[in-house]
């Protein structure tokens, strides 16, 4: 049964996602309108993961959501936490390597929806360019989500925190929302499959962008993420990745 719902959830996907990206193209004309409708595409799936696979989840620290755009700093370990965080959070935009813009329909997508797209290979020019984007997606209203790690990590792996979330917070005054998450017990790092459970995310006080030096308050952020992952780990089928 496992392998006949996730070939649904696929098959979904596939059928919905080119008539969405077609509504894309209008909706891009408004303010906007892209972004509601990519969040749109994103709760259909977020329902088939609940209700067809089985893969649902719960939320610690919905009270330190604040009432005014801030900048999502969350852990990454799967493809999950993309779709999720619109269902979980006000309207926002990803900051992304620029190659998932050319995939079909998907990343063609992710660009009219105004994700802050960086070339990784090209340190200064993507500093530059998250700055540039970053300040006129704040300007446009939006919240912004950052993985300071850089990409999708197993669980129980740690990478290097990097500064551009904390330099940006600083920079356009928005707070960081720290968000621990163990989405990778369920669906692991590019698996075709997803499983059924309960992932658990927990979203910590907002770190003041003013609480010291990008060092610092980028340090307030992952120790804080840090010490919930060792908390909330090792409930899914495959907590058994996680690093010793």
């Amino acid at each position: 049964m496992l392998y006949i719902r996730n070939l649904i959830y696929w098959l979904v996907l596939v059928l919905i996602t080119p008539p969405m990206f077609i509504l894309i193209l209008p909706a891009a004309l408004i303010p906007k309108g892209a972004n509601y409708v990519g969040r749109a595409w994103a709760l259909v799936l977020v329902w088939l993961l609940k209700n067809i696979v089985g893969l649902t989840y719960r939320v610690e620290g919905r009270e330190n959501i604040p009432a005014r755009p801030s900048i999502i700093c969350s852990k990454h370990q799967s493809g999950w936490e993309t779709l999720a965080f619109q269902e979980i959070f006000p309207l926002h935009v990803f900051v992304a390597k620029r190659e998932l813009f050319k995939i079909p329909f998907f990343g063609w997508g992710l660009k009219l929806a105004n994700t802050i797209g960086i070339d990784r290979s090209n340190r200064t020019q993507a500093n530059r360019r998250l700055m540039e984007q970053g300040l006129a997606r704040k300007k446009e209203g939006f919240w912004i989500t950052i993985f300071p790690e850089g990409t999708r990590l197993p669980p129980g792996q740690r990478g290097k925190y990097k500064l551009g979330g904390a330099r940006m917070a600083q920079m356009f005054e928005m707070d960081l929302v720290p968000v621990a998450l163990n989405s990778g017990e369920f669906w692991p790092k590019n698996s075709f499959w997803k499983y059924p459970g309960e992932i658990t995310v927990v979203i910590g006080k907002p770190v003041a962008y003013n609480s010291g030096a990008p060092e610092e308050v980028m340090a307030q952020c992952e120790s804080w993420i840090e010490a919930q992952q060792q908390r909330i780990g090792g409930r899914g089928p495959f907590a058994a990745l996680k690093a010793v």
